[in-house]
């Protein structure tokens, strides 16, 4: 039954699913399912299948799955700017990428003060056309996803990528390891994850918020927001009223703008990451470790 898809910790969840709706199972034959990104003009969905070292495209018109790109430097996650260009994480190429209008590929940032960046995971990008990413240390930690290096810099964090100069500016530096990253509706916020449980045993499992100064491109200390109660916070987005979607151990968990656990969607794989895609950017797009799902929800991506 579909109804067993759900977790109601809270009223207000029965406001934002559609209780009938079914998990559908578009893709399977994955090792882990990362960074979807869905383009509208297009009517398609990309996504990473990182030890594979591929991108795949679901084809929305169709229902066909083919390989985008392979090798792809085991890509991890995505984003659409403004004119329609996909920005890539690379974990074997350390680099944050853009995919140009004729199939160029620029690469935006692969180093901070001099030194190489550890291998981008996740992006957004601000209306203003800033591009913000994390830079944890999975991509450089084994042959498996990436290239087994050393980390060149003293941590992993969070930067800023400014459009009209390139310039790479240090926004948060007070993470284990930064991975899933999305701003609230009208951009006044930035939450983070932190994945960092998996090298630093003490460290919850938590998202972070950071209000963002007058500036637009500068943060203010940031304080800890939710906390997940089974495996680990990854990617997330949050719908147009402020409610944050967020992968986990045991599905998708949903919370109000007031941190409130209001329920989940259950998945019996662990999810990496999550985007709202269709005509009515009403459908979730999931990616959980070998498998490409996708439900309808009573919310849009913001």
């Amino acid at each position: 039954m579909a109804g067993e898809h759900y977790d109601i910790r809270d009223e207000r969840f029965r406001s934002l699913i559609h209780g009938n709706a079914q998990i559908d199972t578009l893709w399977s034959g994955g090792r882990w399912a990362e960074g979807p990104a869905y383009f509208a003009a297009g009517r398609y969905l990309v996504w990473s299948d990182i030890p594979n070292d591929r991108l795949l495209r679901w084809d929305e018109a169709s229902g066909a799955v083919a390989v985008f790109e392979q090798p792809c430097r085991n890509q991890n996650g995505h984003t659409v700017d403004q004119l329609g260009r996909m920005i890539a994480c690379e974990h074997r190429g350390r680099c944050v990428s853009r995919y140009e209008i004729d199939g160029s590929r620029t690469i935006l940032a692969d180093s901070y003060a001099g030194k190489r960046l550890n291998s981008p995971n996740d992006v957004v990008v601000k209306s203003d056309g800033s591009i913000w990413f994390t830079d944890p240390s999975y991509g450089i930690d084994s042959d498996y996803e990436g290239d087994a290096a050393p980390m060149e810099q003293d941590g992993r964090h969070v930067y800023c990528i400014d459009p009209a100069s390139g310039a790479i500016t240090r926004v948060v530096d007070d993470m284990k390891q930064p991975n899933g990253l999305a701003f609230s509706p009208d951009e006044s916020m930035l939450f983070v994850a932190d994945t960092g449980r998996t090298h630093f045993p003490d460290c919850q499992p938590k998202i972070r918020r950071y209000p963002l100064r007058a500036d637009g491109r500068s943060l203010c200390q940031g304080e800890d927001f939710i906390v997940c109660d089974t495996g680990l916070f990854d990617g997330f987005r949050l719908d147009s009223e402020g409610n944050i979607w967020a992968s986990a151990g045991d599905g998708v968990h949903c919370y109000a703008p007031d941190s409130t656990l209001l329920g989940k969607i259950l998945l019996d794989e662990v999810v990496a990451n999550l985007c709202f895609g269709g005509p009515k950017r009403n459908r979730l797009f999931i990616c959980a470790t070998t498998t490409l799902r996708a439900i309808y929800v009573r919310a849009r991506g913001a």
